[in-house]
């Protein structure tokens, strides 16, 4: 499963990209991308990327109290119930098929639902006892939309916003080194995540299926990382 993602390099470029998507896009036709609203980089140019792992902070996008979209900083990873600190997250993934009967992440799913918007994302290959992470890029440089799924963890006065990403069973392209992948939303099913419709749950449910990229990601393995140089006395 992903355990790694990029996004845009800084806030202001973030709140740019949100800004596209601020109202709620018409019916689109799929594009087989399954991102929208803007390139990966930023007005200036720059394309580097903050790395989100477990544990990191990401931006991710909901519906704020009147209903408007917003984007938000959100830590990757559910405590569960109870505990008094949220620096050792239990869970990092929710299934599509059990997210909406799962006591850890039924109430999100009913009133809690958000996007996360990747550059790229990684999965991970099992060889013998070490993992080759490979990284999926689109080719058109949009951004993927991935399901997740959030609350608020509270001890007192302390409170954390966290989040876990949707995930379905792996497509044709990832299934051959994994068998789970993020569930990635195309844009016209966006309002109907986030709450924007008047649609059943079973219908929301019914969004997350496996994404299909027809040739439209790129996905190669991570070059090995470089030893560190050790400092000359």
């Amino acid at each position: 499963m992903c355990g790694k993602f990029t996004q845009m390099a800084s806030w202001a470029e973030i709140v740019a990209f949100s800004r596209a998507l601020s109202e709620p896009p018409r019916p689109v036709a799929d594009s087989g991308g399954g991102g929208g609203g803007g390139g990966g980089a930023g007005e200036d140019g720059n394309d580097a990327s903050i790395v989100a792992t477990p544990m990191r902070f990401a931006s991710i996008m909901r519906l704020d109290p009147k209903g408007a979209r917003e984007m938000v900083p959100m830590r990757w990873g559910f405590s569960k119930p109870g505990a008094t600190s949220p620096a050792r997250p239990d869970y990092m993934h929710a299934r599509a098929e059990t997210v909406d009967v799962r006591p850890a992440f039924a109430a999100s799913f009913r009133e809690r639902r958000g996007l996360c918007f990747v550059r790229t994302f990684n999965e991970g290959e099992e060889i013998g006892s070490r993992t080759r992470q490979w990284t999926v890029t689109p080719k058109d440089g949009r951004p993927l939309a991935i399901a997740v799924v959030y609350e608020e963890w509270r001890n007192g006065e302390m409170s954390l916003l966290t989040f876990v990403q949707v995930t379905t069973p792996a497509n044709a392209l990832i299934a051959p080194i994994t068998d789970r992948m993020p569930a990635i939303l195309p844009e016209r099913d966006w309002p109907l995540w986030l709450g924007e419709t008047d649609a059943p749950l079973e219908a929301v449910k019914a969004a997350l299926v496996t994404f299909e990229d027809r040739g439209a990601w790129d996905f190669a393995p991570e070059p090995p990382k470089q030893p560190r140089r050790r400092r000359q006395a």
